[in-house]
């Protein structure tokens, strides 16, 4: 309410129906008592007078309370001013607050007012000095007992106004005002709804973490088993009162429809990505390794994996599902733009590599998806995965040495064999008697992942004696065609066989080391040359004759473990009469295979690790040979660290500016130096290169950035291999009508599920809140 109306003129109703039937002795004396308040406080009035105008004085008054929220201005003056009144200089007292707690004062028209009268007096009622425009200002019967403040404070009308200002604060005091009962109405609503929503999302977000299927067939409430989601919503009711309020209602607004479920996940899925992006934001430099697989329902899903270094470490995140019906390379391409476009990434400058394995539709430097990805990113130059590569060293060589092959064969035979519903029990049952511990199950050999046939040779080779045993007696038992080939498999396991499984264990063993170091999603490019060339030393270390003499002394350990009885020399076959006078260096039609020693290090070994050695060679050396030898300047344990020849020409095929990066390899070098030699280690690898450079990143712009590019490029596609994984627990058979978009949004919080645990549940409800509108219930 405005000021002005509390001092607008009111005329004075006397009429004798506003006052209350009362005895007459007593109406006479308040009759007289307001008569004689009235005229003694006009004659206040009229002592003080009006000495300006009425809008000035409004204007001034201003300093004194303006609404009944305000509280009382009651300003406590060291000295406030006096005016003459009779024979003294009288002013306004502090101590009358004590007294008259109703009472305010005006510091620029030296005032009285009663904040009573003012803001509570009831309608109607008549106006006195301490509600008008001028104030109470004669000081000199202010402490008259028939005047002033006395004589106010015996009014009715402020009795009132005082009853009322009294309800008032006990009413602001306890919150309990129409506004506040109703905000706070609201503000709980409103919190009960968010802890509801919260739950919602908490229970999804534990469902999709974990794999777990969220609708049920039927989800009625007559049903026996509504899912999961269902499920546990209905546990957590029976310990929150709210959560089984709002399921046992009538009306439609549970938030648990499979539309809401998408939302929701929808929600929480944007939210990772979200994170992922603005990291590869502030990264400025990422890559791409994408790879396509079909799901259960035979649908091409493309994988797409960000790499980037993010707070001292390298990042590779899973971005994103999509499905496509063609893939060509027009379809293929699109749709890694299309996704890259749909998060906001500025792929055009920041793309700096892409890596995707060896099928000609992604790596063709032509007409592949790399090139076409490349002429719309200058700088997203193709590197092939290396664990692809190691494997079709392994594929390979397997091919090109028939021995190998066959014994490939032979190991599949003896896993399907030991599977049988008849063989597999006799086979755990010898382990048990033999060895200690848990059996062992032979592996089936994988066709795509050759580094881990390592573990189904490592399994053979310790349980050889009790496989020879398990054959020789099922071969016994006389039991038609399991007994045939009991027999069959049982010859085959020879000295040949223990040669081949030594030599292919140990070699594989490597390769499996290595294999598991190049799928590591922290490995950069340039460790992985120093991890290939490692693995090519310890080829070559291969080929001496004293390895090979300590895997003779392990076969013959072997062979005596399953045969202790030395298997007898084959009679030697005489030569033709026809040929006694000549010297004979080979037989025709009568050669025989060399079994000794000698003969199986030169025609098996030596063949396997050469074969080895010239497909990594081929296959490691030839792609992108600059920027695999330029790269070499950036890590610190390569004679050409920092080296400029070496480094300019790593930072042309990225556009840096050379002579800027002349300047700074020149300072660094400064700090560097400067570093050692007051004990400071130095760094061991990019990665710690970038670390140390990153505090000083704005002087070091040029070499900071190609660090960053350096430990960007990806090294294998192994992210999007464990996505595939993932893939398979989501969309099962029983789950296989879920639509792309859900997919996806449940392949994210799997994934990244340590980001999507850390999320923030309110931010959650924000976020919901606002990307659904026109809600059933209230969440802001």
């Amino acid at each position: 309410m405005d000021i002005t109306s509390y001092f607008c003129t009111k005329k004075m109703n006397n009429s004798e129906a506003d006052i209350e039937t009362e005895p007459d002795g007593v109406k006479r004396a308040e009759e007289k008592q307001v008569e004689s308040t009235t005229e003694s406080e006009q004659e206040d009035l009229g002592d003080a007078g009006f000495q300006r105008e009425g809008t000035e004085q409004e204007r001034e008054t201003e300093n004194i309370s303006k609404c009944k929220e305000d509280p009382p201005m009651q300003p406590d003056l060291k000295l406030f001013p006096r005016t003459l009144m009779g024979d003294r200089r009288r002013s306004f007292k502090a101590a009358w607050y004590h007294i008259h707690p109703w009472l305010e004062y005006s510091k620029q028209l030296d005032s009285a007012y009663c904040y009573a009268c003012r803001h509570f007096s009831p309608p109607n009622s008549p106006d006195t000095v301490f509600d008008s425009l001028v104030g109470f200002k004669n000081w000199k019967k202010a402490s008259y007992n028939q005047a002033g403040f006395a004589l106010h404070a015996r009014s009715e009308r402020l009795k009132q106004a005082m009853v009322t200002w009294r309800d008032y604060q006990k009413a602001a005091a306890a919150n309990a005002t129409l506004v506040n009962v109703l905000n706070k109405e609201h503000n709980r609503q409103v919190k009960e709804n968010r802890e509801y929503i919260k739950t919602i999302g908490e229970v999804l977000l534990l469902t999709a973490t974990q794999n777990m299927a969220q609708r049920g067939h039927n989800e009625s409430a007559e049903s026996g088993n509504k899912g999961n989601f269902k499920a546990i919503l209905d546990t957590i009711a029976n310990h929150n009162k709210a959560v089984k309020k709002r399921l046992a209602s009538n009306h439609n607004a549970k938030y648990t429809s499979k539309i809401i479920q998408n939302e929701v996940l929808d929600c929480l899925a944007d939210m990772v990505r979200t994170e992922i992006t603005e990291k590869v934001k502030n990264s400025e430099v990422f890559s791409i390794v994408a790879d396509e697989t079909k799901d259960v329902k035979k649908k091409e899903q493309i994988c797409l994996v960000l790499r980037y270094y993010y707070n001292g470490a390298i990042q590779e995140s899973f971005l994103h599902f999509e499905s496509t019906e063609k893939l060509d390379v027009a379809a293929l391409s699109d749709k890694i733009i299309h996704i890259l476009e749909n998060h906001g990434l500025e792929y055009k400058k920041n793309l700096v590599g892409q890596s995707y394995d060896g099928a000609s539709v992604m790596s063709g430097k032509h007409s592949g998806v790399q090139a076409r990805i490349k002429e719309e990113a200058k700088y997203a130059f193709y590197f092939h995965c290396t664990a692809h590569c190691l494997n079709l060293v392994l594929v390979d060589t397997v091919k090109a040495v028939p021995e190998v092959e066959e014994f490939f064969y032979l190991l599949e035979k003896l896993y399907v064999f030991t599977s049988g519903s008849a063989v597999h029990p006799k086979w755990l049952a010898i382990q048990k008697e033999i060895y200690e511990g848990a059996p062992r199950e032979l592996q089936r050999l994988s066709d795509t992942r050759w580094a881990c046939r390592f573990i189904a040779l490592r399994n053979i080779m310790d349980r050889l004696p009790s496989l020879k045993r398990l054959l020789q007696e099922i071969a016994q038992e006389r039991n038609g065609e399991r007994s045939v080939d009991a027999r069959g498999l049982l010859a085959q396991i020879d000295l040949e066989f223990i040669v081949h499984l030594v030599t292919l264990r140990k070699v594989f063993g490597e390769t499996k080391l290595l294999s598991d170091m190049l799928q590591s999603s922290t490995l950069d490019i340039s460790k992985a040359v120093d991890l290939v060339e490692a693995f090519v030393q310890t080829l070559n270390d291969f080929r001496q004759e004293s390895f090979f003499d300590d895997v003779w002394v392990e076969v013959l350990n072997i062979l005596g473990q399953c045969d202790p009885t030395p298997p007898a020399a084959k009679r030697q076959k005489a030569l033709s009469s026809k040929l006694s006078e000549h010297c004979v260096l080979t037989t025709v039609r009568q050669r025989e295979s060399e079994r000794d020693k000698d003969g199986f290090r030169t025609n098996f070994f030596y063949p396997v690790i050469d074969l080895m050695l010239s497909e990594l060679e081929r296959r490691f050396s030839r792609r992108n040979c600059d920027i695999m030898n330029s790269i070499q300047a950036l890590n610190p344990q390569k004679d050409a660290f920092l080296k400029e020849t070496t480094l300019f020409s790593f930072a042309r095929l990225y556009d840096s500016n050379i002579d800027d990066l002349g300047h700074e390899l020149h300072q660094f070098r400064r700090i560097l130096d400067r570093k050692k030699q007051t004990g400071m280690q130095r760094p061991s690898s990019t990665v710690e290169l970038i670390q140390f450079i990153e505090p000083y990143k704005e002087v070091f712009f040029e070499l900071y950035r190609l660090c960053k590019i350096a430990v960007a490029i990806p090294v294998s596609t192994a992210s999007c291999e464990r996505s595939f994984s993932t893939l398979k627990l989501v969309k099962t058979y029983l789950r296989s009508t879920m639509n792309d978009e859900r997919l996806s949004n449940l392949g994210v919080l799997s994934i990244e599920s340590k980001r999507a645990k850390a999320l923030s549940l309110d931010s959650f409800v924000d976020r919901f809140a606002r990307n659904h509108k026109n809600r059933r219930i209230q969440l802001l």
